[in-house]
């Protein structure tokens, strides 16, 4: 990594931190001289180099529009490099906190950041990464688990039966919701990918991570910011909503999405840890994966999914 670093002009100094990433191989690298600077270097085969370089442009655009995004660098006339078969990028190091998501002005603080992005975001649509919907992230990874025999034997009519009821709300939110636009998103927006501080002019928050940068209803990068009881998630959402409406009007159809979004991860994270199970960070950092009581929490967990999708949407009017 230190080798890769250098073979592109920079001076690391031999002093490596690893910092907190499963799906690629994240490091803080001290320089020579200068401050240190993050480098990524992707999973192989997840993306395409297309698909790469489309989310950097879509970070550096964020960035050239002043909104906090930490964008890769461009070193040598680049931003995606390769070394020994291994691509990465190199980024500004950012610190921070997580955010304060109970405080109704943070929450409208980072809205309004949301509503920029995604008024960028829908100027031009994705042409190689994918969009985020029943298909991808329900359909295909409920096949692929029922393919690879992670789920028990005993288990496996339960969850079946609970993923295709399940599957089929999700369907019914989409026509309830209706014809919602698709928009370049941010992807993965929850706390741990907003970052806080109290410094000087970048006060504030900071964006990290669009690794998962996909096409989708705008409300992706909203519901994720929300957590409690439907009380506690309506007055959340509309602290979001009043600073996200100063820039980019939202569609309330989407609200009608709020459960279906949150089933479709679901699915989608299960099958995404069983996919990674031989990478040897996944048992360590998820010991209780594939045991009886992962997967019945899962089948009690879409249960609830799927009485959560019949009940009315949020309402924030």
């Amino acid at each position: 990594m230190l080798d890769a670093l250098a073979a592109v002009g920079l001076r690391p100094d031999g002093r490596l931190l690893a910092l907190n990433s499963y799906e690629n191989r994240v490091y803080q690298a001290w320089m020579e001289e200068g401050p240190p600077l993050v480098a990524k270097f992707y999973r192989p085969e997840r993306w395409s180099d297309a698909q790469i370089l489309e989310e950097h442009a879509f970070a550096r655009e964020l960035a050239e529009h002043e909104i906090p995004v930490v964008a890769p660098l461009a070193i040598n006339g680049g931003t995606l490099h390769a070394a020994e078969g291994f691509r990465f990028a190199v980024f500004a190091r950012r610190g921070g906190r997580p955010p304060e998501l109970e405080d109704p002005k943070v929450l409208e603080w980072i809205g309004r950041f949301v509503g920029r992005i995604h008024a960028v975001g829908a100027a031009r649509p994705f042409r190689e990464r994918p969009a985020l919907d029943i298909d991808s992230h329900g359909i295909e990874p409920r096949t692929w688990l029922l393919a690879s025999g992670q789920v028990p034997a005993d288990l496996r009519e339960a969850w079946e039966t609970a993923t295709t009821l399940a599957l089929d709300g999700a369907r019914r939110s989409y026509e309830r919701a209706g014809g919602v636009r698709s928009i370049r998103l941010h992807g993965d927006c929850h706390g741990g990918n907003v970052l806080w501080t109290e410094d000087g002019e970048m006060r504030g928050p900071h964006f990290v991570d669009l690794d998962d940068s996909r096409s989708g209803p705008a409300v992706q990068d909203l519901w994720m910011l929300i957590s409690g009881d439907r009380a506690a998630m309506t007055r959340q959402l509309a602290d979001v909503l009043k600073g996200y409406q100063d820039f980019r009007e939202f569609d309330p159809r989407e609200l009608a999405l709020v459960e279906a979004l949150r089933t479709l991860r679901l699915i989608h994270y299960s099958a995404w840890i069983a996919r990674r199970w031989e990478d040897p960070a996944f048992p360590a950092a998820f010991p209780w994966f594939g045991t009886q009581r992962y997967w019945q929490d899962r089948i009690l967990e879409m249960r609830e999914q799927i009485a959560a999708m019949d009940e009315e949407p949020l309402n924030v009017a």
